[in-house]
Parts: C-alpha cells; structure tokens; sequence
C-alpha cells in the first residue's frame, strides 16, 4: 500500500509527540519492514526542519530531515498539482497541496490527525490508528 503521511504524523514522529508518537512510530515500523510505501509532500521537508528547529535547534533538525529523506518517497510537485490543490475546494491550501500530490502519485491514501481538513479528498482518508487497523486486515 502507498500512502502520503501527513505533516501532523510525520511530525508526531519526528519529535515523539506524546499520545501520537507510538502510533506515527508503529507507521514507521510497517515502512521498515516493508509492508508498505510511504510519501510525504514537498512541503513536509521544510514544515518539519522549521518546526524541529525551534522545538530541538538547528543540528537535531537537519538530521531528521536527512534521515527521513532517506526512508520515504517525495511526491512530485508542479505547478499543474499546485493548480489542481485549488480545484478541491479545501479551506486550508497546504492540505490542499498534500492532497493534489497524493492524487498525481496515485496513491491509495492519506494518513491525517486531521481527517476533518480532508473530507473533500478523493482518495480515502485514515486516522494513524484506522490505518493500522486497515494494514492488519489486509
């Protein structure tokens, strides 16, 4: 299964944010064994150095980026899917953005804390912990 994991999990993993890190960590374990791909947005990169820069400093914050870089697959992005993010008609653009992304991959889902933001998405939307539900029964 290949799915786009949202800023808030990617986050949630990165800097072990507590009650969502055993869920964004255990995400991360079925990538290690791989079960499944994952993919993040252009975006992520930047949200997740700027937002681990100011919580850890600078050095922790490169090389998470770096190692994340490593493990996980980057969608593309254009300005055709910058484009198309408006056409969702979601209120918030950089979901909107995520969004488009995970549709020109083809991915088959989305993983949000948010899944509110994303009830307009044409692709199905799982919660950390509906995911890992769903993997088991696949």
């Amino acid at each position: 299964m290949r799915v786009l994991l949202d800023n808030d999990v990617i986050l949630d993993f990165l800097l072990q944010r507590q009650p969502f890190y055993s869920s964004a960590n255990r995400i991360f374990i079925h990538l290690q064994n791989k079960e499944i791909q994952v993919y993040i947005s252009t975006i992520t990169p930047i949200n997740a150095f700027y937002t681990t820069r100011k919580e850890k400093g600078k050095d922790i914050a490169f090389r998470a980026v770096e190692g994340l870089l490593k493990i996980v697959e980057v969608c593309r992005t254009n300005k055709s899917v910058l484009q198309d993010a408006f056409t969702l008609n979601f209120s918030d653009f950089e979901d909107a953005v995520q969004c488009a992304s995970a549709i020109a991959e083809n991915l088959d889902a989305i993983v949000t804390r948010n899944a509110k933001d994303y009830k307009l998405s044409p692709i199905k939307v799982f919660s950390p912990d509906d995911f890992l539900q769903h993997l088991q029964t696949i």
